[in-house]
């Protein structure tokens, strides 16, 4: 008897510690797998130099312009791509009148924190018109966002996505790069779709070549500029319908 309670014992330590062994093996994968991401360029990182109209507090970088409107974007990056990329994108958006809230996302990815824009627009309150935006995996977070929540904002910017969730297409802005076919062959709507020739998938941000992507014909300025012009003319429009 005492005999077949040791080797119960010992069974169950041998799976605890195969339990264990497997939670670390798992961990550490994760952590290896978070870890490998986009770095910002250089460009990028010289606008969080520059830090004009700009603040970082806690996970959020604000851009602001030197006269605040009442509208703001609420920006979500790409899957592990470095949130400080997207800076040069939004600091033109900042040029244009629009605030913009940049979200440094857990682990670099939207994925672990969607509704991060309900936070944000509760710790602004001063802002009554919110678009809430995002790059690839970004953008599918965003959208699932206003799917959520449609009475929350007032229109949704997806960059290098598409839809994720039922949310009006009349309501969304969809830009996307003419290389970039994986997104191409994914819209299934034509209501506010800006495809700019030229462009590929990682060029909305600046963190380099990305895996997989085409070569763009065009610069990351360029496409970024036909962004920001789509961006604004979206929101000008839907503000003075």
């Amino acid at each position: 008897m005492k005999q077949e309670k040791t080797t119960k014992k010992s069974r169950l330590l041998r799976g605890l510690g195969i339990l264990a062994a497997v939670v670390v093996l798992l961990a550490g994968a994760f952590f290896w797998y978070v870890s490998d991401y986009y770095r910002a360029e250089d460009v990028a990182l010289a606008v969080a130099e520059n830090g004009s109209g700009l603040t970082v507090e806690d996970n959020l970088t604000v851009l602001a312009p030197s006269v605040p409107g009442d509208t703001a974007v609420v920006f979500y990056p790409g899957a592990k791509v470095e949130a400080e990329a997207y800076l040069p994108l939004l600091d033109k958006l900042r040029q244009n009148g629009l605030t913009c809230i940049l979200v440094d996302m857990p682990f670099h990815m939207a994925i672990f924190d969607a509704d991060a824009a309900g936070d944000v627009m509760a710790r602004f309150p001063q802002y009554s018109h919110w678009y809430i935006a995002g790059h690839s995996m970004g953008g599918a977070m965003a959208s699932q966002f206003a799917a959520d929540h449609p009475e929350s904002v007032d229109g949704l910017i997806l960059l290098g996505a598409y839809m994720y969730g039922d949310y009006p297409p009349a309501d969304t802005l969809t830009v996307y790069g003419s290389l970039n076919q994986s997104v191409e062959d994914k819209l299934d709507y034509t209501e506010n779709v800006v495809e700019i020739q030229g462009g590929n998938h990682a060029q909305f941000g600046n963190y380099g070549p990305q895996k997989g992507d085409a070569v763009a014909t065009i610069s990351a300025e360029e496409q970024q500029a036909q962004t920001v012009e789509a961006i604004v003319n979206f929101v000008e429009q839907r503000q003075t319908a």
